[in-house]
């Protein structure tokens, strides 16, 4: 540890409560989900960014960091994540940039990523994969290839990495292997020791409790903001939780501030 980032920690833990006190409180519809949130690896390069009162995020994805219509994208999860890590980091200016294309593969994620990395220039990459891969079939070996050149290439940049998996569709669970992506993806996680958002469990887990009618029919756009809105907020306390040094692992029961 360099003799810079000890005090760049004491900062944070002298900020520390204010930050939480300043956190919004989430729907009750985005709580019931807390659990499925696992703080398991530190994000040290955001610690850094926070102490220095600046963040920068870059989120880069596939169809499902997408929504539709005039308002689509500030209600997308990349705009509502930047909105909830606003509110629980006051004082800290945050900005989350995105590089999102429809039908993308990881490994055609990969081969832009040195473009978005370098007009970004982020402290944190959250990286949307898996689903594509899925739909193709591709190769699993190549699938963990791309996840680790894509890691290490945004490590190489300055940048922590937090893979997050698939939605959930009760539509195509039984037609597309999503499952066995995401095992693969969190097995490349724990080699680099990254955090892994695991959105599938979560999205899963509303189905099942009723939360979110995802074979509803009816105001699609207005559930889909709603999903949006909370995976946003949600992913904002992993990486809260994260990069603060003396936080404990998120447990089941609810996510850390």
């Amino acid at each position: 540890m360099t003799g810079r980032l000890p005090f760049l920690l004491a900062l944070w833990v002298l900020a520390g409560p204010a930050m939480a006190e300043a956190a919004v409180e989430h729907p009750a519809e985005c709580r019931v989900a807390e659990h499925q949130v696992e703080n398991n690896f530190a994000l040290p390069q955001v610690t850094r960014a926070i102490a220095g009162k600046k963040l920068q995020v870059l989120v880069v994805g596939a169809g499902s960091s997408l929504l539709p219509g005039p308002n689509g994208g500030k209600n997308a999860y990349p705009a509502r994540l930047q909105q909830a890590l606003a509110a629980m980091l006051p004082g800290i200016e945050v900005k989350v940039a995105t590089d999102v294309k429809s039908r993308r593969t990881a490994a055609e994620a990969v081969k832009a990523l040195p473009g978005a990395l370098a007009q970004a220039k982020p402290a944190l990459v959250v990286w949307q994969t898996g689903t594509i891969d899925a739909m193709q079939a591709i190769d699993q070996d190549q699938f963990s290839q791309a996840l680790d050149k894509g890691i290490n290439m945004a490590r190489s940049a300055g940048a922590d990495v937090i893979l997050m998996n698939s939605q959930y569709s009760p539509r195509t669970e039984s037609m597309i292997a999503l499952g066995t992506y995401a095992e693969n993806m969190r097995w490349v996680a724990v080699q680099h020791e990254v955090p892994v958002f695991d959105r599938f469990s979560v999205m899963k887990l509303w189905a099942d409790l009723g939360t979110f009618d995802f074979y509803a029919t009816t105001k699609k756009l207005d559930m889909a903001e709603r999903v949006h809105d909370c995976i946003g907020r949600l992913l904002a306390d992993l990486v809260v939780a994260a990069a603060k040094p003396d936080a404990p692992p998120i447990e089941e029961g609810g996510a850390n501030k």
